[in-house]
């Protein structure tokens, strides 16, 4: 059908023409003609100089109705017309300096042709694979796909004419790992929920440092610290399942982060032996799931062995220390923070860090269970708050009355205090956890004979100065090896002479 529109030259009768063909629509195939017709239109009625909105709004929907076009398409085209005077078709004509197109769609088809054949390699085996069907068997169509890149295989792969061709598209899969749960741990008050994480010692010269392996549980902070020299499943299960087989309690719960190290099925399978029944690692973008042993790491691991340089050969002096002095130190003579969340007026659940709260690891394991949660607006016969701590003179005799002896004075073990036994049952373990040792007193911590001074080593340096481990990494030409057990003995002192 041939639309003659040359005849409609007034507003009234292009008004009428609207009202006359309210019904129809018309649709030009050419969008050639289309154009033309505009040009012609705007130019016959004067559209750029006319005042009036409402006359303009008209002609709008007057070439709207017999062109077809979109109120958008009509926009642009009117303001092409008014800044070069005419409406063309820019979307045809071809770049001035169009870049030359080395592979050709024939190139992209036989691309296609051979992922269908193979099933879609990865790009360097693809890439091989055109090269031996060029070279080896002399195809002459892998002429310019044999000397194709491995990143332009993935752009012509998602070339349209690819997609067109391929008989199977199939995209990147992720590798989804089995191992542990992703998820933050929730011990509901109860200990055996334990956090882990590594530290690293540094390189020097190409030579690798060893490793500190820090394990807390999350509600009484119980502490044990393992030296490796690699994180490596030869050496890493072994000193995992000491240090779990450290803990005075049953180990229930073993989270992780997302490291090699640890999600890996050998420690899986240890785990499982030792009947730990959860294992959990941490989210991705969720740095508070590992915030404990992360704050731990600062404060324990580089405040006692410092970030210099120890060497991976002295794993075992390193380790024999962390086990026999530090330790039992962290875990009976030195005082943590424990949190209480006290729940506001608005439901927010805050926590706070009082002073009654503060303990030893060991006194805080002896203690009965905390509730979650306090109000500080309930009553204290309806709420369930913690109980008032006894007053001193009923508790049992404290550890801090031992004498604060030297290296070389001994004392005897005393009894632990009495700890209290919940009301409920316990859970029956089906492994027999190791029992609460005797609190031995800072002096029992070293052996008897007091270590030797060194020449070399100096004097003891003032308080905030850089631990002696940050000197060993800076030993002084020629210094041989007892250096590094004179810095262990050193250590050691540093324990005992330390407030319990």
């Amino acid at each position: 059908m041939t639309l003659r529109t040359e005849r409609i030259r007034t507003l009234e009768q292009v008004r009428a023409f609207l009202d006359g063909n309210e019904a129809a629509d018309f649709v030009l195939a050419d969008r050639d003609s289309a154009y033309v017709l505009v040009r012609r239109t705007l130019e016959r009625f004067g559209y750029h100089h006319r005042p009036g909105r409402s006359d303009k709004g008209l002609l709008r929907a007057y070439l709207a109705k017999v062109t077809g076009l979109s109120r958008a398409q009509l926009t642009r085209l009117i303001a092409q017309h008014r800044r070069t005077g005419d409406i063309r078709d820019r979307r045809r004509k071809p770049p001035a300096n169009a870049f030359q197109r080395r592979y050709t769609p024939r190139d992209v088809a036989l691309l296609a042709e051979v992922d269908d054949a193979y099933g879609r390699l990865s790009g360097p085996a693809t890439k091989e694979i055109l090269r031996r069907q060029y070279e080896v068997h002399r195809d002459g169509r892998f002429e310019r796909l044999a000397r194709i890149s491995n990143g332009h295989i993935h752009n012509l792969r998602a070339r349209r004419d690819y997609r067109l061709g391929a008989l199977s598209l199939d995209k990147t899969r992720p590798v989804q790992v089995s191992i542990g749960v992703r998820r933050r741990p929730d011990p509901q008050g109860r200990p055996g929920f334990v956090r882990v994480d590594t530290v690293h010692q540094g390189d020097l010269n190409g030579e690798k440092g060893l490793y500190a392996l820090n394990v807390v549980d999350q509600v009484t902070q119980f502490e044990h610290i393992g030296a490796v020299v690699r994180i490596t499943e030869h050496f890493l299960p072994p000193v995992i399942e000491d240090l779990l087989s450290a803990f005075p309690f049953r180990v229930e719960g073993f989270h992780a982060d997302n490291g090699s190290e640890y999600i890996n099925h050998r420690v899986a399978r240890m785990l499982e032996k030792l009947h730990i029944s959860e294992f959990t690692k941490s989210r991705p973008r969720r740095s508070n799931d590992n915030a404990l042993v992360e704050s731990r790491n600062g404060a324990i691991v580089r405040g006692w062995l410092g970030r210099a340089h120890i060497p991976a050969d002295h794993a075992p002096a390193v380790n024999g220390f962390l086990r026999d002095h530090l330790c039992p130190f962290l875990n009976f003579h030195r005082p943590c923070l424990f949190p209480s969340e006290v729940e506001g007026p608005r439901g927010r659940i805050k926590k706070r860090y009082r002073q009654q709260d503060v303990a030893t690891p060991y006194e805080s394991s002896s203690r009965s269970p905390m509730p979650r949660t306090s109000s500080v607006t309930a009553s204290p016969s309806n709420s369930p708050t913690r109980p008032p701590r006894p007053p001193r003179a009923s508790m049992p005799p404290r550890p801090s009355a031992w004498p604060a002896a030297s290296c070389s004075e001994t004392s005897p073990t005393p009894a632990p205090p009495p700890r209290e036994e919940p009301d409920e049952e316990p859970l029956k373990s089906r492994r027999t956890p190791r029992p609460l040792r005797a609190v031995p007193p800072a002096s029992t911590l070293l052996p008897d004979a007091k270590p030797t001074p060194r020449p070399h080593l100096g004097p003891r340096p003032p308080s905030g100065s850089s631990p002696y481990w940050k000197r060993l990494g800076e030993r002084p030409p020629g210094a041989s090896e007892e250096w590094i057990g004179a810095g262990l003995e050193t250590l050691a002192v540093r324990a005992t002479r330390a407030r319990p």
